[in-house]
């Protein structure tokens, strides 16, 4: 299953990179995240509530992000296994300058088995557009949170 989204962000690039891995972002953004938790730099355990379709389930996933260059891409690699089946993947985040903020790229190839694998590709294919959609929307919505937050407390 390949997967392309964009997303335009109202804000600086510096401050988008600086943000776009951090734990507490990514926990409150992730649709159905039980827990996110940064084993190392990089590398982070999650567990995801799933729902496809007739499909529910509790996925456990190994986030690997390698090959950084500062400031405008990174690739992940996603391993996970529910009771359902399992999911393994990679992705390309691209985060480039624009007119009006920051615009993110991202591209991933991911291999699903077991029942997830029986869902038909529209609905899988739908889903992951819709979640996608919805995570970098609360990305840039904790973001600004965050940056108010700082800015109310002084640092």
């Amino acid at each position: 299953m390949k997967i392309k989204y964009d997303h335009s962000f109202q804000l600086p690039r510096s401050v988008v990179w600086k943000y776009i891995k951090d734990e507490t972002v990514l926990r409150n953004s992730l649709p159905g995240c039980r827990i996110f938790e940064e084993k190392s730099y990089g590398n982070y355990l999650a567990e995801i509530d799933i729902h496809l379709g007739p499909i529910k389930d509790v996925f456990k996933l190994d986030i690997r992000t390698v090959e950084e260059n500062s400031s405008s891409s990174y690739r992940l690699f996603v391993r996970g296994k529910g009771n359902l089946g399992e999911i393994n993947g990679s992705g390309v985040l691209q985060i480039k300058e624009g007119q009006e903020g920051t615009h993110l790229s991202f591209v991933s190839d991911a291999e699903v088995t077991g029942a997830l694998a029986m869902v038909s590709k529209r609905v899988l294919d739908g889903s992951a557009d819709k979640s996608f959609q919805s995570f970098f929307q609360t990305i840039e919505k904790e973001i600004k949170r965050k940056i108010y937050l700082l800015k109310r407390s002084g640092r």
